[in-house]
């Protein structure tokens, strides 16, 4: 990933990226070429080291019995957002200014690892299911279905694991820009209710230095 220093990510806020996603597109280089999955994923952090990303794929997906090539990587996507140079304050000034895009991103690679155990598989659905029901009134549990319909559902997919070596994380968001066009950004993306895009600029905004 091409990462400009301004746009760098230190390695708390990539776990922190990590764990605030909750799917990413599984890439495998195999004998048959490149092949692609978009998965629920959950972020497992380790004491030392970047730890694994879960997930898992249908059984009739081939990805997961194909030899992999080297390391898998996993595509994890953070916030995104259209910049209109509109935006900008400088466009006033001088003109000189162009459309773009913010936004998050963490490529993330490592030893592909397949768990087709029933067991594990349990777990790992459980985990999912309570951390997206946890928000509603009445969350739903996998116990609310008959052992035996959940047990045939647990059949018909395989358990997949990224254990983690390396991980490339961008966030763009208008580091590069001066302050009044960072303002701009801001203003413009909470105005068209894009409120998590607006948050991370504003995080993001460059602290400023010390006067010379």
């Amino acid at each position: 990933m091409y990462v400009p220093s301004h746009f760098a990510v230190d390695e708390v806020a990539t776990r922190r990226l990590l764990a605030g996603q909750s799917t990413a597109d599984l890439v495998t280089a195999t004998p048959r070429g490149l092949v692609a999955t978009f998965l629920p994923i959950l972020y497992e952090p380790a004491g030392d080291g970047y730890g694994s990303v879960l997930g898992h794929v249908a059984r009739a997906n081939d990805q997961w019995r194909l030899p992999v090539l080297g390391e898998a990587l996993m595509i994890v996507h953070g916030a995104d957002a259209y910049v209109s140079p509109s935006w900008y304050p400088s466009k006033a000034a001088h003109g000189r200014v162009v459309p773009t895009w913010d936004y998050a991103a963490a490529h993330v690679y490592g030893r592909l690892v397949v768990h087709d155990d029933p067991v594990w598989l349990e777990s790992l659905v459980r985990r999912l299911t309570d951390k997206h029901e946890a928000p509603r009134a009445q969350p739903w549990s996998v116990d609310d279905a008959p052992a035996p319909y959940v047990a045939g559902q647990l059949g018909a997919i395989v358990g997949v694991e990224v254990t983690v070596t390396r991980i490339e994380t961008k966030a763009k968001w208008s580091q590069n820009r001066p302050a009044p066009d960072i303002d701009g950004v801001i203003e413009g993306l909470g105005t068209t209710g894009q409120v998590d895009a607006a948050q991370a600029v504003r995080a993001a905004r460059p602290v400023p230095g010390p006067w010379p």
